[in-house]
């Protein structure tokens, strides 16, 4: 697990948080962002809306990104 402060880096079965956001990646393709949980496959990304937060994977990786309305 990998974080700096806009950008958080899961892998299945692993949470954290961004910021005040709570994030993890319940099983393969399936993530959770702030309670809103999303489908995603490999190599696609994602947006929670609720929380303005995008998800990318890739194979067993899974970048959260605080998107510029979240951060500012």
């Amino acid at each position: 697990m990998t974080d700096n402060a806009d950008t958080l880096t899961l892998k299945p079965k692993q949470h954290g948080k961004l910021g005040i956001i709570h994030c993890g990646v319940t099983r393969e393709g399936l993530v959770t962002v702030a309670g809103e949980q999303l489908a995603i496959d490999d190599g696609q990304e994602v947006t929670a809306t609720r929380a303005a937060v995008k998800v990318t994977r890739q194979g067993d990786e899974y970048v959260f990104t605080r998107t510029a309305a979240q951060a500012a």
